[in-house]
């Protein structure tokens, strides 16, 4: 398996917008750029902030889209084209509301779940085959919008799970790297279960 060369973390772009639930995959960079003292800088011709780091002594792209979320696609094109990028290289980190807060799983290939985000991803890379990394945020209350649910703030509760998630992240991206996705999907999901 290939190793992965472009990481993304979907978001919305603006103070108002960083800690809501829909910005989980940028956090999810957020806390990359902590770990490997990378730097993020706007970059036009990807619509978005970039940063080249060394993961687990391999080059790999960092991306956060300032494209709005439904606009995602555009970015993640314009880097992976620029780049000569293949899909399977490429893992989008995204927030999911068919996860319980603070679940995270990893996932090649599917549909979007009604995320605008990895919609927009698939129409304009024409293919769904690429690695997801799914860092739930649980489902609103019955009745209540999911949009709404999405670009609100998370309890102080919910965020310590979601933080605790993808600290676990981090710790299965050495597998990532490397490409062995069977052993990260069962650290990640051994560790959701528990």
């Amino acid at each position: 398996m290939q190793p992965i060369q472009l990481i993304v973390g979907l978001a919305n772009p603006g103070k108002e917008y960083e800690n809501t639930r829909h910005n989980a995959g940028a956090w999810f960079i957020d806390e990359l750029v902590r770990h490997t003292n990378a730097t993020l800088r706007f970059e036009t011709r990807y619509h978005g902030m970039h940063g080249l780091v060394q993961l687990h002594g391999q080059s790999c792209h960092l991306l956060v889209p300032t494209t709005f979320m439904n606009l995602s696609g555009q970015a993640v094109q314009a880097c992976m084209n620029y780049h000569k990028l293949s899909s399977d290289t490429l893992l989008v980190a995204h927030d999911e509301i068919d996860l319980p807060t603070g679940t995270i799983k990893l996932k090649f290939d599917g549909g979007d779940s009604g995320h605008n985000g990895l919609k927009n991803i698939i129409r304009h890379l024409n293919t769904k085959q690429f690695y997801r990394l799914r860092i739930g945020v649980g489902r609103p209350a019955h009745g209540k919008e999911v949009v709404d649910y999405v670009l609100n703030r998370p309890s102080k509760a919910d965020r310590h799970k979601i933080n605790d998630a993808l600290i676990r992240a981090q710790e299965a991206l050495p597998l990532i790297m490397s490409g062995d996705m069977q052993k990260a999907m069962q650290q990640l999901h051994t560790e959701a279960q528990s």
